[in-house]
């Protein structure tokens, strides 16, 4: 296009800007003067051709400069493509690299990855692996029923009859407000010694179990010590299954009363004050302890649900959500003369952490008022259950509804919706205390194959919403050992230090009967779980065939990973599963979702696709091509993947039979030989068992060469293919040095230092002294650099990282520099590898001035073209720097180099920080395209607590008016609030917890939270291009043109005149945010499948225990004694209590 004339200084309005100073430099001249660089600039590597004179745009007769023209810019464009090109290939060795492979050649073997076989047997691997625990799995569950059924029930077991480990003793013990201390407990608890276990992470002894045993239950009682006796037995159990398997994690008992015992024995490891483990709210327990549910919880908001009472509600609709899991479907509704949902969700939603967020935070916002309908929520509960439109768990069907009371029984909805089939079992739960007839409720759960609970006070709220889970494991007790299939969990963070794991679950039943001919007994004794952690499994996995960009990920049948190299929770809350879908720890695409759909179905299949990957650093996004080759893995619920970049097909295998050549090679990793050679970084690998692992590279080496000098590379201990490849490739750089690098002078241009990376582990950096600078990780696999260089043609260019709200880079000594990389492609006997990546680091400020030169219009390279008073000169960005801005910027948007002075401390930064509506313009005329994404693994830091010195969380506190009112003090209200007092002094550690401290506290520490993350990347623009940022008076010229073979583009443009047209800012740094809209995506929920099995119904259930209980109305003389009891601090002595159902004896 035609660009108008512009002429510099008189013809722009307003006043013509200043010179920018620069220390050290002198004046600089203002536009139309000739001016020369600051200081002389280095030579150039080629010599600067004479340019034509282009025709002038301004008006004849008139001395001023006008903007370049396309063409102009072009030619300064292949003069920095020339130059970098040039540089790179005298400095960068890639021909003389190729030539070393090739003199070498018989020293490495070429292997070649075949993705199917090599899929086929990591997914065989696997199988083994956790068939190994299965079978563990099966010799406890089948010893466990035995050791039951042969118990007999004591009703005068007293404490000091069982002798266990108490895993929670010693810390109870030091803490003298500790439940124990203060009851003055008479449980013989063993005391063990402890060794340390590298497999554990922890402190364990082989020689017994260990017992926790949740704070809100008494271990007094007869239920729990009776669970403490039959299951001590299960020690020598774990202990066989250890001997026969020593690779077996932690072995667990979760018994259906709460009791947890697991082996080896080691300390619990708890918060200080506040310790709400329970093991049957754990995701493991809960999946084994029944099948996938459909579940609707209907909330009664009527008026008479009040205060406290609606309080209770709320809290106990939560954690009755935190009985679900990711294979399970939900929704809430309230309702008083009409139902409604609590939520934007209009049906039932996957119980997932995201889904549940939204149930959790829309329940507190329900409001009390109308009248009880139980009609109108019954309802809506049950249409919920029978819309067959939507994907759902499709076994256990479930209505939950927490009410304060009411009369009607509404027996015309059950018999119109759920007789006589009894589909939908209805749970009724009577919370708060009042004097209402419970009667109806207990009806509709017996008449409904459910069960009746109640929630008088705070302290009733988590197992009474847990409990429901012993009537849904009924049909499974009937199956028998139909129903005694092993089943795998999502990941989870294991609560005992193991870091993430999956487990796998089994039930235990109860095989007793009452007597002769009496009907089987219905009760679920509960779960035997063993743990896998995922470093065992990723052990199993190539580590370093593959490549830097290759890599093995497994997913389960809601498409969450199991293995993926981007699962990486930056934190994790052990009551929650980690659940990081496939599409969101890669970009998504069609090709992907098609690819998960197969796997969940458990089909083979390979896959080549062009799709977008970020860089390690999360800066950049690359359009990259992958082969996709997947199989499901055999008795298991997951599926194995393997993905391949194509230069990924083949890889070196060393072959160093010559041990005098080792010794050699070796000799060029010691310290001594840096100072010729350069500075060697090693990969942190596990080259052998015995080899010390440091952050700290320099130690790391001396680590290595000192267990060198004991062992061999061919040592059994050692891993002889990394060993031998690690030597080799210290042989290779080491000639790429005294081929190349030693001879040549890197000051004479403006580099700073020489580099050659390789998949073998070694970065050598020359010269030696560069290594101080030198930040980049000495892993190659886990360095930006090197898996982009591989990715990308050409040369990438990768600036100094800098953060928006860092301070600016500080420029001394020539210290700052660039990084320039590009991949060593060999083609060897027709097969074509990528093994290395060698690149230089160029000297930030003295390529900023050559910069400016090879963008003028210089006629030779030490004089500046000058304009005579007549004559017409166009700019350039060497003498019309205060009006023209010339930069380099890279693929991802961020600044490599720029003429202006006062640019240079912001190179690294996202080019709108610099340049905001310049930025825009390229994004806007399609140089740059945008991919915005969601991390789900982020940490935040906790928000301030809203209500500092308020009374602990969950307890009412009653306001002036109420106690000033003698009607309140006479209520339910008050008789369950001083049922809470009263809980909390005998548990006095629970009201006066450090919220710091607190399990589960969200004030605890960093929590996990979303992050929107949004890369930029070259668009579909190739060719030269001139646009103008029209904004009148302060309207822009700009051009933008790709360089050839690097990932810059080259952008020209006038200096903003004013600030009157600063458009909207484009954002790339990660910000906080609520994920995509959940409302929405419920809408087009993602592919997944159920588990295979599902029990739900049994011709043979007894469904005749459907709970009983009895409210009793306060008394006005208990009340006041509680009072002066509170007034004296004196709390009573507790009587013991049983949280369990009378129906656990047997």
């Amino acid at each position: 296009m035609a660009v108008p004339a512009r002429t510099c200084g008189a013809s722009r309005p307003g006043p013509a800007p200043t010179a920018l100073p620069w220390p050290g430099r002198g004046p600089q001249p203002g536009p139309g003067a000739c001016r020369r660089p600051s200081r002389p600039p280095r030579p150039l590597l080629l010599l600067l051709p004479p340019l034509l004179m282009l025709p002038l745009l301004a008006a004849p007769g008139a001395s001023a400069y006008s903007f370049p023209q396309q063409h102009t810019m072009q030619h300064w464009a292949r003069r920095l493509e020339q130059e970098i090109d040039g540089v790179m290939r005298i400095f960068g060795g890639v021909q003389q690299l190729r030539e070393i492979y090739k003199d070498n050649r018989n020293l490495f073997e070429v292997q070649e990855n075949e993705p199917q076989k090599l899929v086929e047997k990591v997914a065989g691997d696997i199988e083994s692996l956790l068939d190994r625990k299965v079978q563990a799995l099966k010799r406890l569950a089948d010893a466990a029923e035995n050791f039951q059924k042969a118990h007999r029930w004591q009703d005068n077991i007293k404490e000091e009859d069982i002798l266990y480990y108490d895993a929670k003793a010693d810390a109870e013990l030091d803490d003298p407000e500790s439940e124990d201390v203060e009851r003055g407990s008479k449980v013989s608890t063993l005391r063990l010694d402890f060794v340390e276990d590298s497999n554990f992470k922890n402190k364990v002894n082989y020689s017994y179990t260990a017992v926790q045993i949740p704070t809100d239950i008494y271990k007094g009682s007869t239920v729990i010590l009776n669970e403490l006796n039959w299951t001590e037995a299960l020690e020598n159990v774990f202990i066989e299954n250890r001997r026969q398997d020593p690779t077996l994690l932690w072995q667990v008992f979760g018994s259906a009363t709460g009791v947890t015992r697991y082996y080896p024995a080691t300390p619990w490891r708890a918060p200080k004050k506040i310790d709400l483990y329970d093991v049957r709210r754990r995701p493991w327990y809960i999946q084994g302890a029944s099948s996938p549910k459909d579940m609707v919880i209907i909330v009664d908001v009527s008026g008479s649900v009040s205060g406290l009472t609606l309080k209770l509600m709320k809290t106990s609709v939560c954690e009755m959500l935190d009985t679900l899991s990711d294979d399970d479907y939900v929704n809430v509704a309230s309702f008083n003369e009409k139902a409604q949902p609590v939520s934007c969700f209009t049906h039932l939603v996957q119980a997932n952490v995201r889904n549940k967020k939204v149930f959790k935070e829309a329940v507190q916002g329900m409001v009390a008022k109308g009248t009880t309908g139980y009609k109108a929520g019954f309802e809506y509960a049950f249409d919920q259950l029978q819309n067959s439109n939507i994907t759902r768990a499709n076994c256990n069907k479930m209505i939950m509804m927490f009410t304060d009371g009411g009369e009607d029984r509404v027996q015309d909805v059950f018999e119109k919706y759920n007789w006589p089939n009894r589909t939908v079992r209805v749970f009724t739960f009577s919370v708060g205390q009042h004097n209402y007839d419970v009667t109806p409720l207990q009806w509709m759960a017996c008449a409904n194959k459910g069960y009746y609970f109640e929630i008088p006070s705070i302290g009733a709220i988590r197992i009474n919403t847990q409990e429901y889970l012993d009537v849904l494991g009924r049909p499974m007790v009937l199956a028998g050992k139909e129903a005694k299939q092993v089943q795998w969990t999502n990941v989870y963070e294991d609560a005992l230090g193991l870091g993430l794991v999956v487990t796998g679950t089994l039930p235990v039943f109860n095989l007793t009967q009452d007597g002769p001919g009496e009907k089987k007994n219905q009760l679920i004794l509960g779960v035997m779980g063993i743990d896998v952690a995922l470093n065992d499994i990723k052990r199993l996995t190539p580590n370093y065939t593959l490549g830097a960009n290759g890599y093995v990920f497994a997913i389960d049948l809601n498409g969450y990973v199991l293995l993926h190299p981007n699962l990486k929770p930056q934190t994790t809350n052990f009551r929650e599963p980690v659940t990081l879908d496939f599409l969101d720890a890669e970009l998504e695409d069609e090709n992907k979702e098609e690819i998960r759909r197969s796997m969940i179905d458990g089909n083979k299949g390979h896959k080549q696709i062009r799709t977008l990957v970020k860089s390690l650093d999360e800066r950049y996004v690359d359009e990259v091509v992958r082969n996709y080759t997947w199989v499901p893995i055999r008795s298991t619920n997951y599926s194995l993947g393997l993905v391949l970049p194509p230069y990924s097909t083949f890889y070196l295998q060393a072959n160093l039979s010559d041990q005098i050549l080792q010794v050699k090679y070796f000799e060029f990793l010691l310290p001594s030989s840096f100072e010729s050679e350069g500075h060697v970084f090693i990969a942190p690998r596990e080259y052998c068992k015995d080899l010390n692992a440091s952050d700290n590279n320099t130690e790391f080496l001396k680590n290595f060469i000192e267990l060198m000098e004991k062992v061999t590379p061919d040592s059994k201990q050692c891993n002889n293919f990394l060993l031998h490849n690690l030597i080799l490739d210290t042989g290779i750089t080491q000639q790429l040095v005294e081929r190349v690098w030693r001879d040549q002078d890197l000051n004479t241009y403006s580099l700073l230092a020489v580099f050659a990376a390789t998949d073998g582990g070694i970065t050598r950096v020359f010269p030696n002294k560069a290594a101080e600078d030198w930040t980049e990780n000495p892993e190659p696999f886990n360095a930006s650099f090197y898996r982009r260089s591989l990715d990308n043609r050409g040369y990438v260019f990768k600036p100094p990282h800098q953060d928006a709200l860092l301070r600016p880079l500080e420029l001394e000594n020539d210290t700052v520099g660039i990084l320039v990389s590009t991949a060593v492609e060999l083609s060897l006997g027709g097969r074509s590898l990528r093994p290395a990546v060698v690149g230089v680091k160029l000297d930030l400020e003295a390529w900023a001035e050559k910069f400016k030169v090879l963008a003028s219009n210089r006629t030779h390279q030490d004089q500046p073209q000058k304009c005579g008073p007549s004559s017409h000169c166009e700019m350039d960005c060497e003498v019309n720097n205060e009006d023209l801005l010339c930069v380099l910027i890279d693929d991802g948007g961020f600044l490599v180099l720029s003429n202006q002075n006062h640019q240079w401390d912001q190179v690294g930064r996202f080019f709108s920080e610099v340049d905001a509506n310049l930025m825009l313009a390229l994004y806007n005329n399609s140089f740059y395209t945008r991919k915005e994404s969601y991390d789900y693994q982020a940490a935040c830091a906790p928000q301030p607590p809203g209500n500092l010195g308020a009374a602990p969380r969950g307890v009412f506190v009653p306001t002036i008016a109420d106690f000033l009112n003698l009607a309140w003090w006479t209520s339910a209200a008050a008789w369950s609030l001083f049922q809470q007092l009263l809980y909390g002094l005998i548990y006095h550690s629970w009201f006066h917890a450090d919220p710091t401290e607190a399990e589960g506290s969200p004030e605890a520490r960093e929590s996990s939270c979303v992050m929107k993350q949004t890369q930029y990347y070259f668009g579909s623009v190739n060719a030269s291009y001139n646009a103008i940022i029209d904004c009148g008076n302060c309207s822009r010229l700009f051009h933008a043109q790709r360089l050839t073979n690097t990932n810059l583009l080259f952008v020209v443009a006038e200096k903003p005149l004013c600030s009157q047209c600063e458009a909207g800012r484009l954002l790339q740094k990660e910000t906080h945010s609520d994920g995509p809209e959940q409302c929405e995506l419920v809408q087009r929920p993602r592919y997944r499948r159920g588990p295979h099995i599902c029990f739900d119904y049994n011709a043979t259930e007894d469904t005749s225990d459907c709970g009983r209980g009895a409210s009793f109305p306060p008394s006005l003389g208990v009340l006041v004694s509680l009072q002066l009891l509170l007034l004296l601090g004196l709390p009573p002595r507790p009587q013991p209590q049983v949280h369990a159902h009378a129906s656990r004896r047997v």
